[in-house]
């Protein structure tokens, strides 16, 4: 018998380290969705002041989570933190975003890579693919309507998302998570905008090409194809950000996601 461990006292081996109470994570979790969605949705401009107790009277949150709430939106990029205290709303540069999505696309492009070199999983190629011959059945009506895009900004966010899995490379998708958290640098961060565009359902005609492409790369064990055709396949995207900054695309743009308005001209 150890003695040792007989001897001990009875709480001795029955204190582990304070973890969060359930109730306080989930507070910071709501804190922290609501202060994005005032600022994406335009209710807190850009270049506007925030303090931390007016969110917290506006949100009816304690100030614990609404402290950590503020300190992730200013890790994400969204918030700037004034020298004396508060924050400030950011505004972004075309060429910010511009840049976002280039990160995003090499990041994209090295899961790809990844993807095919290492070999994926042939569950996961499977969905994928699966996945795909829905966004097919999208494509198939000759113009798209709400419920067509909305489709299709869920499908191909779960594309994208099976093309990261089949990496299993968590610390490329770490890095790639940080980027997404800026605005429009997703996937789908510009597809919505176009949705009353005339152009649009080809452009979607396009990307889903480029999907097939490289998920055949992918299958096909070919990574440096994989890696050129999701970065090219991010090149979309820019496009897209340069028609609706240049307002060629839908005019109720800013209606449909007002965070637009945090974007400045050069």
């Amino acid at each position: 018998m150890n003695t040792a461990t007989s001897q001990a006292p009875p709480n001795a081996l029955a204190d582990p380290a304070p973890v969060p109470e359930p109730a306080a994570e989930s507070a910071q979790v709501r804190a922290l969705l609501q202060l994005r969605e005032l600022i994406l949705s335009g209710e807190l401009a850009g270049g506007s002041r925030i303090a931390e107790l007016a969110i917290v009277e506006r949100l009816g949150v304690s100030r614990t989570p609404i402290r950590a709430a503020l300190m992730r939106l200013e890790q994400e990029g969204l918030l700037e933190a004034l020298p004396n205290g508060g924050y400030v709303v950011q505004t972004f540069s075309e060429r910010d975003i511009a840049d976002a999505i280039e990160l995003r696309g090499t990041l994209e492009g090295l899961l790809a890579r990844l993807a095919a070199e290492r070999g994926a999983p042939g569950v996961v190629l499977g969905e994928a693919r699966q996945c795909l011959n829905q966004i097919d059945t999208v494509l198939e009506a000759q113009a798209l309507n709400d419920e067509g895009f909305s489709s299709y900004v869920a499908l191909n966010s779960q594309f994208h998302a099976l093309v990261w899995e089949m990496a299993d490379s968590p610390t490329t998708l770490r890095q790639l998570e940080k980027v997404l958290s800026l605005p429009f640098a997703s996937p789908s961060g510009f597809v919505v905008l176009q949705a009353h565009s005339q152009r649009a359902r080809d452009m979607l005609v396009v990307a889903q090409d480029q999907h097939r492409q490289v998920l055949d790369a992918i299958e096909q064990r070919e990574g440096s194809r994989a890696e050129a055709i999701m970065r090219e396949h991010s090149r979309l995207a820019q496009r897209n950000l340069r028609e609706v900054l240049d307002g060629r695309a839908s005019v109720h743009a800013p209606a449909s996601m007002p965070a637009i308005k945090l974007i400045r001209r050069r």
